[in-house]
């Protein structure tokens, strides 16, 4: 017998082995891996150090919470917990654990795991910290037992329920024995992750993005269609997120792309656009704590400047819904009656003109890889050199913007940028963006008035929500005709997608980044 046919007799045999060991391959054991391009930078993947839209994705595969925001309208679903209680008086919330949720590492997620996160997001004071300093003191939520977890709010609270999805539960065990000088764990875990969630990390660089592998053990259990991976990569640029979907290196992006890009991708035959009415309210901030613009006038000059209808209808082809006020059009609490300002030069020089300290060069920020907030910021910029202002466009990636915003110094004139649904209540625009105990929070632009201050604190506590409807209208009014910021529209998501993928669910929270629902086919 020849070499040759020796060789292919043992090539035969070997095949035949590998059939017999392995079986025929099925779809739902097949390989799937999804690739989304993000416009902003994974600095950290600390999730309660960090607690934006931009970098949400870490947050909503790695880790899970007691309760989670699903679908559109978006409704607030048990996750880790499998019940709840609230007392009569409103200020005790009680949770019961289900049982045979694990973390990555396998060991129990348990009640002392989800004391040890709303302490460690009280003692860092980043993130989501402003939503709970208010209303929950360190040492004063309780593990009665494994599967119990008791917060005792220091008053009632209309908004707790809403904001508890935000206390993403960490491993204590494992972040306690990572722990340096007492820092929580915060280096190590800035680059590493202790979750319970869909999936669990394999590779991260600050600079390219993260990569996750399928938590099989998850809590939720799995169907017999998935993705075995997900990578969230940063790409700055919007003609390279474009290019790479249209040449299939990526699978998804950003779903808030200029419209005429929108188009490009709806054209393209190996494209799906997903459209959904979102939450998310379009407006530019205005520094109310720096002079000049601290005075009214200068704020309602800047506000007439703005071509909103330009904006709308020319730059966004009409996408997007006009929104006047700090509240989303189809939320309760929205005044539905008011007008805001509109594009008058006339009205925006005759309040100029009222405006007795000295105007500097005025900075516009907008954000990098955001297209709108670089378009809005040209526009304006043009609306105030035909008034006599000048003004300069700085435009920044969000990982740098959002730490100027919480610096009072550092903070642009005027920074355009959306306002996303981080939780379902009128508070979470309004109520944080122009509330007194917000300032350098999520309130960023040092306004506090306090008749506003007054309705917004009494709508906090009220349990009836048609009283809390009644001072978000009269707030929203207020800011409105204050002209607090400049407000231009309510938005709709275009979620640009390979069509080989299946399954996305979209929320208002998370902008439809949540993994665990996607396969492809």
């Amino acid at each position: 017998m020849s070499f040759i046919t020796v060789f292919r007799t043992f090539a035969v045999l070997l095949a035949i082995f590998a059939i017999s060991m392995t079986g025929t391959p099925t779809k739902s054991f097949a390989k799937s891996k999804f690739v989304f391009a993000n416009s902003s930078p994974y600095d950290t993947l600390d999730p309660h150090v960090i607690y934006d839209v931009g970098r949400v994705a870490s947050r909503l595969n790695m880790y899970d919470g007691l309760m989670r925001w699903l679908d559109n309208p978006p409704k607030l679903t048990p996750w880790l917990a499998e019940s709840y209680d609230i007392s009569s008086d409103g200020k005790k919330y009680t949770f019961k654990l289900r049982k045979g949720s694990t973390f990555h590492d396998g060991s129990p997620v348990e009640a002392k795991d989800v004391v040890y996160s709303i302490e460690r997001i009280l003692a860092l004071k980043k993130g989501a910290f402003s939503l709970f300093s208010k209303s929950l003191d360190p040492g004063s939520t309780k593990a009665p037992d494994a599967h119990t977890v008791v917060f005792n709010l220091k008053k009632p609270s209309s908004i707790f329920l809403a904001t508890v999805p935000a206390i993403h539960v960490v491993n204590s065990d494992l972040l306690k024995s990572k722990e340096v000088n007492g820092d929580w764990g915060g280096v190590w875990l800035s680059k590493n992750e202790a979750g319970s969630g869909s999936f669990e990390l394999t590779r991260y660089d600050p600079a390219i993005g993260f990569q996750a592998k399928r938590y099989a053990n998850h809590f939720m259990g799995w169907g017999d269609k998935y993705l075995d991976e997900i990578e969230f990569r940063t790409v700055k640029e919007i003609n390279s997120r474009v290019l790479g979907l249209m040449n299939g290196d990526f699978h998804g992006t950003d779903g808030y792309l200029p419209q005429d890009q929108v188009k490009r991708l709806a054209a393209d035959d190996n494209m799906n656009v997903m459209e959904e009415e979102s939450m998310r309210i379009f407006y530019s901030i205005i520094h109310n704590g720096r002079k000049p613009f601290d005075d009214v006038n200068l704020r309602k000059a800047l506000s007439y400047a703005f071509d909103y209808d330009s904006f709308i209808n020319n730059i966004l082809s009409g996408s997007v819904a006009r929104n006047p006020v700090p509240v989303p059009n189809n939320i309760w609490g929205n005044p539905k009656d008011e007008k805001g300002y509109t594009f008058d030069l006339e009205k925006a020089k005759e309040y100029l003109a009222k405006v007795k300290q000295p105007i500097p060069e005025i900075t516009i920020g907008a954000l990098t890889g955001y297209g709108q907030t670089e378009q809005a910021a040209a526009l304006l910029q043009n609306g105030l050199s035909k008034i006599g202002v000048k003004s300069k466009i700085v435009s920044e990636p969000w990982s740098v913007a959002s730490k100027k915003m919480r610096d009072e110094q550092q903070m642009y004139d005027l920074l355009w940028l959306w306002r996303s649904t981080y939780y379902a209540d009128p508070n979470n625009w309004i109520g944080e963006m122009y509330a007194c105990d917000q300032v350098g929070a999520r309130n960023n632009s040092w306004y506090c008035d306090p008749e506003v201050d007054k309705l917004l604190m009494e709508a906090r506590v009220e349990p009836d929500q048609a009283k809390r409807a009644a001072n978000y209208k009269k707030a929203a009014k207020m800011v409105t005709d204050d002209a607090g910021g400049i407000f231009v529209y309510n938005t709709k998501w275009f979620g640009p997608y390979n069509k080989k993928v299946k399954g996305v669910r979209f929320s208002p929270i998370g902008n439809a980044q949540e993994m665990r629902w996607v396969h492809m086919e």
